[in-house]
This record gives structure tokens, sequence and C-alpha cells, in this order.
């Protein structure tokens, strides 16, 4: 009997030993996840980082180059200074017309659609335009109009009875012009490689639309937003409150 219990006890330690040897061996067996990227494609994701870094960096350097400029005028003129600070944030509120590198989009319905005698666009759908826009957008557009409406932060594109609306302008009849300006010639180009390259074309083509992108242009004038500003959560303090001047 003490013989049996003493190898079911060898047997049971030789099971423990052999379970924990083949976890060991399939632990050294499993491989290292490496970094499987060929060098070109290495090269290519450290030079989009240095891109990256490059945009921070000029970023920061613009901001603390306004930073010293407001606080030199302000010693020599608070009225000038605050002046100033108004006409910067009009003009990134969209309310003042701008004059800068881009190019023009055009929206139009196809040709062939129209000699075939298919039914043919009248208007651009709200979704396929906010797909425009936030594409235009992540490619570093600056300023952006649709068929003469400026596009701000607040802009509402919806549908309103079967029809296409920014903020209340109806787009009724194409073709449409989308204007982009850029902060520079160089970023225009790079935006009208990059539209070119996209398949934005291949999405209009689907709702049966042509979207044409023209050549950059050193000079395209976006026109200024027109409608009032919606403010929320604001409100204007007393002339005895305030910070100290």
């Amino acid at each position: 009997m003490d013989k049996h219990k003493k190898n079911i006890s060898f047997i049971a330690i030789s099971a423990i030993i052999g379970f924990m040897i083949a976890i060991q061996f399939q632990t050294v067996k499993k491989p290292v996840e490496r970094d499987t990227r060929d060098l070109w494609q290495l090269r290519e994701a450290l030079l989009q980082e240095k891109e990256l870094q490059s945009e921070l960096l000029s970023e920061i350097r613009s901001i603390e180059e306004k930073l010293l400029a407001y606080e030199s005028k302000q010693k020599q003129s608070k009225e000038q200074a605050l002046l100033d600070t108004i006409n910067e944030l009009k003009i990134e509120a969209g309310m003042t017309k701008i004059t800068a590198p881009g190019l023009i989009l055009r929206i139009e319905p196809i040709l062939e659609d129209i000699q075939i005698g298919s039914e043919i666009s009248k208007a651009v759908s709200p979704e396929l335009l906010k797909r425009l826009l936030n594409e235009l957008n992540m490619y570093d557009a600056k300023y952006v109009s649709v068929d003469g409406q400026r596009i701000i932060n607040t802009t509402v594109i919806r549908d309103i009875n079967n029809e296409t609306k920014i903020d209340g302008h109806a787009l009724s009849n194409l073709p449409i012009e989308v204007k982009v300006g850029a902060d520079n010639l160089e970023t225009a180009e790079k935006l009208y490689n990059q539209i070119k390259a996209s398949k934005a074309t291949e999405e209009f083509f689907i709702e049966n639309l042509k979207l044409t992108v023209s050549e950059p242009d050193p000079v395209i004038t976006i026109p200024a937003y027109d409608n009032s500003i919606q403010i929320r959560y604001l409100e204007s303090l007393k002339a005895n409150e305030g910070g100290n001047t």
C-alpha cells in the first residue's frame, strides 16, 4: 500500500515537473515581437515625425513672437495692443476677407450623364460636402468658402427639405466653387497634391458629380463670414470688475 502511494506521488510530481518544463519551453520558443517594417518605411515614419516636430516648433515660435509683440505694444500703447488683438481674433474667426495662396475646387454634374440622359445631380449632399471639408482641414487648409459662404468653426451644414444649406444659404444649383486658402504657396501646392491623390474625386463620381481641382494660385480671395456669430456662456463685466489696469 505504501509502495502504491509512493508510485502515485512520484507520478504526480513527475506530471507537475513535466508541465512546468513544457510551459518554460513554450515561453522560450515564443519569438520576440519585432518591428517588421523595412528601411524605407522606417525612414518615412521618421520623416513624418520630424515634419510634425518642425510644425510644432514653428507654431511655438509663432506664439512666442505674438506674446513678445503684444507685451511690447502693451508697454507703448495698451489701446493699440488691444486693437491689434481684436483684428487678429477677427481674422481667426473668419470675420474678415482674406487674400492668400490657395486653390479652387469646382463641383459640377458629370457631362457624360447629361449626354446619356440619366438623372442629373442638382446639388451636393451635406455628408459628401462635410467629408470634403474635413479632408481639406486635415491637409492644413487655413481658409475655406463654399459657394461664396465662409466656413468657420460654428458653420452648420445640413439638409432642410431635401436641400443642402450652409448656415441657411441654399446650395440649390451646380456648379459650386470651393475656395481654399493656405498659409503660403508651398502649403497650397502640398494641399493640391494631397487632394489629387485622395479618394475625394471618386466619392463625388459615385454621386454623379465631378470634382475638379485647379492649380495652386498665389492669390485667392476668401470672403468674410457675413452672418452673426452666436456667443454662448459669456457675460460682459461691469465697469468695476475685471483685472487691474
